[in-house]
């Protein structure tokens, strides 16, 4: 299993967003990662903050609120 990859659902670990949700929309660089969540706003993130978990989203498209209702269909 590729831990950091397009689509997996993560946890974040670090900061005021800290025990939510969200799914890696896109890889920036060995470091940073973008990530978006049903609580957790639209931003990079370091990977350092973050927990994979087994689960993985298909992202079709760019549509942020498509991808959030998903992600909250998981839970």
């Amino acid at each position: 299993m590729a831990a950091i990859e397009v689509g997996r659902v993560c946890v974040k670990t670090a900061g005021r967003e800290a025990g939510e949700k969200c799914v890696i929309l896109d890889i920036i660089d060995k470091n940073f990662v973008e990530v978006v969540g049903v609580n957790v706003k639209n931003r990079r993130c370091n990977i350092g903050h973050l927990e994979p978990t087994e689960k993985k989203i298909e992202i079709k498209s760019d549509d942020i609120d498509e991808i959030k209702k998903e992600l909250e269909a998981l839970e």
